[in-house]
């Protein structure tokens, strides 16, 4: 019995070998979670049972179990490289199957879909047209558009300015935006047609002859408003309290107020092929007079044109965002996480994906960073946690283990032999 007894023992030392070599030569594997052997002892089967002195014949491999411990986190200069830091797997979709990894090296594809080296897309829940993140299961291939898409035209135009409260009325009285002598102060920003087509809203301002008012000129790529020529044109009206606040603001020489104190509707005719009159409102709500020099603090409008992706970002609750060159940022979606009861379970596919069995359970779905479900990282990988002086060393155990066996063998034959030479 002691050659079955050397022979499973050798069998037990090869395997821990075997997987304490597949371990470091996964060290640098991203992701790579080692695995550790685990052997339980053998007894031959007996109609009356074992006694006190039965004896066992060997032993066996009881089964490899992986331990999921955290990797060491490091950065890198990807920014669709993610860590989990935590509890959860990626899920990732290829031809309607689904695996689970802690690999989170991905990038982009042709079709602006995020996935890894093997072309399986990362799965979460895409975003809605507004850039909300819908609540529902999270079966989505996570996608960036290359481009915004269609572009927007500007409805709001917004300008947050101080206005000196010590200016006098300008030398010049007859308004000319090509003498700077015949107004106090301007400013600018760039608007957008139905076309994406960019345009330079110019805004004059005229201290009056009335104390706290003042009168605001607007061009459109140096053109009047719609319906005005130059003999013709009669500028909004702006009224400061006291206090320095806007209290109301007259359109285009209107004998009523504007509604709303500081909007502004204004309409300009445009020759790109874009839909005609361009409309918005001129809003100043927070303009100011005070007595200090001419100051913008703000200019703001809602168009745009299209723009090309320019750069992805990652939040430590897995949503993704895009910016594009035209300076819009847009919620793409979000990455989901995956958790199973029983993560031993599951089965290995290689490169570094499993998939789920009747062992591991189903999946538990879940955001990042909510619940048991880890933070993710964003320019980042988890390392492999294998640990190289435990696995060294773990090989010099069993190659002792090995040569013990393989000496309990050759004791076995040298009795053998010795039983075969008595004469």
């Amino acid at each position: 019995m002691a050659f079955q007894q050397g022979l499973s023992g050798l069998a037990s030392s090869s395997k821990a070998l075997d997987v304490a070599g597949n371990n470091i030569a996964n060290a640098s594997t991203v992701g790579f979670k080692s695995s550790a052997t685990h052997f339980a002892d053998v007894y031959g089967a007996s109609l009356q049972g074992g006694g006190g002195s039965q004896i066992g014949i060997g032993s066996t491999l009881s089964g490899v179990l992986q331990q999921y411990t955290q990797g060491n986190i490091t950065s890198t200069n990807n920014p669709l490289d993610i860590a989990i830091n935590g509890t959860g797997f990626f899920g990732m979709s290829q031809n309607g199957s689904t695996s689970y990894t802690r690999n989170g090296q991905f990038h982009l594809d042709k079709n602006g879909l995020i996935v890894n080296d093997q072309n399986r897309s990362l799965l979460g829940v895409l975003a809605d047209p507004t850039g909300a993140i819908p609540q529902q299961p999270p079966t989505d291939q996570l996608k960036v558009d290359f481009v915004t898409g269609t572009p927007n035209p500007t409805s709001t135009a917004s300008v947050t300015a101080n206005l000196d409260s010590r200016q006098t009325p300008p030398i010049l009285a007859t308004f000319d935006p090509t003498q700077p002598t015949s107004f106090n102060s301007s400013t600018a920003m760039t608007v957008y047609d139905s076309l994406g087509n960019p345009h330079t809203l110019s805004y004059y301002f005229v201290k009056t002859a009335t104390a706290n008012e003042w009168s605001q000129y607007t061009r459109l790529d140096g053109n009047l408003p719609t319906g005005m020529t130059a003999l013709t044109e009669v500028p909004d009206r702006l009224v400061f309290s006291p206090t320095g606040v806007l209290t109301a603001t007259y359109l285009q020489g209107s004998a009523t107020a504007t509604t709303i104190p500081g909007v502004l509707p204004k309409s300009f005719g445009v020759t790109t092929g874009a839909t005609s009159p361009l409309l918005f409102s001129i809003n100043i709500p927070t303009m100011t007079q005070f007595g200090s020099p001419f100051a913008v603090n703000d200019l703001t409008q809602n168009g745009f044109a299209p723009g090309n992706l320019a750069g992805i970002s990652v939040s430590k609750d897995g949503i993704v965002q895009a910016r594009y060159d035209n300076g819009q940022v847009r919620n793409i979606g979000q990455v989901a996480l995956f958790n199973f009861r029983n993560p031993n379970g599951l089965t290995s596919i290689g490169n570094n994906q499993w998939t789920e069995t009747g062992d591991s359970g189903q999946p538990t779905p879940g955001n990042p960073n909510t619940g048991i479900f880890g933070v993710l990282q964003a320019s980042a990988v988890e390392e492999s946690n294998v640990d190289l002086t435990a696995e060294l060393v773990n090989l010099i155990v069993q190659q002792r283990n090995y040569q013990a066996s393989a000496q309990s063998i050759k004791t076995q034959d040298q009795i053998l032999q010795t039983l075969v030479n008595i004469r």
